[in-house]
């Protein structure tokens, strides 16, 4: 008789066991334990990317941890390092400074913790499986097709002033916006219809390191206070509607916006509350909408497919080498946004409510 318990206890540990084993998180709940990484709080866009990421992966049954590091490199890694420790199944990180992550995934890939990238692109890491993002060279074409449109460049009108600001430079995004502007305005400030009155013209001294406003803002002023104090400027291509608000408070400070001294052509990115506002008022002129909502989806089916041991979806398996590999990616199309699609855009999909936007 003691023999036969001793046999069945045995069979209840192994069945227990087994129970408790298989792949980490395969089926969602308890054993998917998901830990997301985002830059700062100070921008919308970022706290809406890990809002919805954490509703997405709640209605699958995945418990997450949420940081936002600040914009500081520090905080991140510790951030990542302490999501690490509390044993998260994957990590989903949209990095401060893409160059900065190498030893921290090292360290989660020790734990065969899989990394997605998220937005921005992680470099010089082999640790990471896959990159959500949208397609960031068509937004830069977007922008500087908007000015072209805008100003007549493809009549033959012309000359026009221009200036040209770029992103932040540890953002490998930020090239990608740049070059697709680029693309489309360089042939014009060759033939001189585009006239850039400063002479800066390449990605480093248009650069706005953090994507900060008040950076952007100190560059416009000076840019206006030597180049257009006689001159007036017809268009500034601008890859973010955070730079776009410093730069337009640069130009109201020498009187742009008024009926004899109209704003220039103004772009942006990211449709935030405060440039779709601005849009409305007939200040900024244009942004890019990426659908921050479809993007989460994105990056929660990703890390669902490896979390059940599947191959995750992707649309780009040679566009994104980070400097150790060509990460596979998927690419979501981003919507250029003016006074005349705000609506059907963004209140239409849900976006904003008309009360969100004062109207």
């Amino acid at each position: 008789m003691r023999k036969l318990l001793s046999v069945l206890l045995l069979a209840v540990i192994v069945f227990s066991l087994a129970a408790c084993g298989g792949s980490k998180g395969a089926s969602g709940g308890d054993s998917g334990f998901v830990g997301i990484s985002m830059p700062t709080k100070s921008s919308e866009r970022w706290v809406n990317d890990g809002e919805n990421m954490v509703k997405e992966f709640k209605a699958l049954g995945y418990k997450t941890d949420l940081q936002y590091a600040e914009d500081v490199v520090e905080n991140q890694v510790s951030q990542i390092e302490n999501m690490i420790t509390k044993g998260v199944s994957v990590l989903v990180v949209a990095p401060i400074d893409g160059e900065a992550l190498t030893d921290v995934l090292e360290k989660a890939n020790k734990q065969d913790i899989q990394v997605i990238a998220y937005d921005r692109l992680i470099k010089n890491s082999k640790y990471v499986s896959y990159y959500a993002t949208f397609d960031n060279f068509k937004v830069g074409v977007l922008e500087g097709s908007y000015i072209e449109q805008k100003l007549g460049l493809k009549d033959g009108k012309g000359p026009f002033n221009i200036e040209l600001f770029a992103g932040s430079p540890d953002d490998n995004n930020a090239y990608f916006f740049f070059d697709g502007a680029m693309s489309v305005l360089k042939p014009y400030i060759e033939s001189g219809k585009l006239v850039v009155k400063s002479g800066q013209t390449k990605f480093e001294q248009g650069a706005t390191l953090r994507w900060d406003g008040a950076v952007a803002q100190a560059r416009m002023d000076n840019l206006l206070s030597a180049h257009y104090t006689t001159e007036k400027i017809d268009a500034v291509l601008s890859p973010y509607d955070g730079i776009s608000i410093g730069i337009i408070s640069s130009l109201k400070g020498v009187g742009y916006g008024k009926a004899d001294k109209p704003m220039p052509v103004i772009t942006g990115q990211d449709a935030e509350l405060a440039s779709v506002k601005s849009i409305i008022a007939g200040e900024q002129t244009q942004t890019v909408f990426k659908d921050t909502r479809e993007l989460a989806k994105k990056a929660v089916a990703m890390v669902d497919a490896i979390l059940k041991g599947k191959e995750a979806e992707v649309n780009d398996a040679k566009t994104y080498d980070n400097g150790k590999k060509v990460v596979p990616a998927y690419l979501l199309e981003p919507v250029s946004v003016d006074a005349a699609n705000y609506k059907s855009v963004l209140v239409d999909s849900g976006y904003y409510t008309e009360k969100e936007l004062g109207k």
